[in-house]
Formats: C-alpha cells, structure tokens, sequence
C-alpha cells in the first residue's frame, strides 16, 4: 500500500494530468485498490498536491460463464439475456440500463479488488462501463481483423468454420461468445500455419 501511494504521489507530482491504468481489479487483493481512496476524495490538495486532474481507469477481466464468478460478470450477462430475451437487441443496452446493479455486484463480489472497497461506499468511482458479450456477428468481425493483420485474405468459409467453432450460451440458442474472442488466434493457427 505504501509502495502504491509513494508511486502514485511521485507521478503526480511531475505530471498533474497522469493517468494511471489497474488491471485485472477482479485478481487485486480486496482492500489493497483502497490505499488510494486518498487522491480520489474530495481534498483541494493532499500534501501540497492535488490530483483532481490525474485520471484512474479499473479494468477487470470479465469472462461470462467463468469458472471464477469474476466481478459483474453474472449481472452484465444477466441484463443482456433479459434484453434479448424481451426482442431487444445488445446495442440497445445503455450505460443506465446497469452501472448501478453492476457497482453493487462488483461491491459484494469476494473474488474482486473492490469487494466492500470504500472507493465504491463513499461514491468516488465515476463510471462503470460494462464490457458486454459478444455475439456470433463481432466473434466474425473478430476473425476477419486477426486474419487480415496476419496479411491473409480473408476465406469466407474458413472465417464462417471459426467462428463456428467458438462456444456460446445458452447452449440451445448460441447467443454470446463464453470466451469472447479470446481462442480466436489459437483457432487461425490451427487453419493459416
């Protein structure tokens, strides 16, 4: 905690505007992400500091049918089935639609970085973006981009075999991507090399 917060003072006192990126919140240990609620409260200045323009960003990988119930994973999933279900589509979802379930998820979730965290009580995170499942038609937008970077023209058929070949939930309806893209480059291999 106290390598975190001499790291996160030390930058922002070269660069007010610093911008600092957590990764993978859903592995951190609970209680360690609150030894920066500090320079996220509402203090003008903080020994002579303020960090009212550095911006924090938490992601956390969140895989829908995971083994490991990972951070807010089962609402977002939840509130795409239920949109689906009631012949709405995923681009229909907004942010309203789940930032307030999603914190409380995420808040109560004992596998996250943010479990009973006081950045979540005392209000000092701004924004949940949800990462939403991906349907059969991004996984395909997915292979297309890895096959293109790799310098391939793109085999409709062999794109269509991929995407194919990737697992989705509910098993009979075969709506989202359990893995999202994640296999799809272990997948190419297997047909380009």
């Amino acid at each position: 905690q106290d390598q975190l917060q001499s790291w996160i003072r030390g930058n922002v006192s070269i660069c007010p505007r610093s911008l600092f990126i957590f990764d993978e919140m859903d592995k951190m240990h609970a209680g360690l992400i609150d030894s920066i609620k500090p320079f996220l409260d509402y203090y003008e200045l903080l020994d002579g500091v303020s960090y009212r323009q550095a911006i924090f960003i938490f992601l956390a990988t969140m895989f829908v049918f995971s083994l490991l119930s990972n951070a807010g994973a089962e609402k977002i999933t939840e509130v795409a089935l239920d949109f689906w279900r009631n012949g709405r589509t995923r681009e229909d979802i907004q942010l309203t639609d789940i930032q307030n379930s999603l914190s409380v998820s995420v808040f109560n979730n004992k596998n996250s970085g943010f479990w009973h965290s006081t950045l979540i009580d005392r209000n000092l995170i701004d924004y949940f973006v949800p990462f939403l499942p991906l349907e059969y038609k991004h996984v395909k937008m997915c292979v297309r981009v890895e096959i293109e970077s790799r310098g391939y023209a793109v085999d409709e058929d062999i794109l269509t075999r991929i995407a194919d070949e990737m697992t989705y939930f509910p098993r009979e309806e075969r709506i989202y991507s359990d893995k999202g893209c994640k296999t799809v480059d272990a997948k190419l291999d297997y047909y380009y090399d």
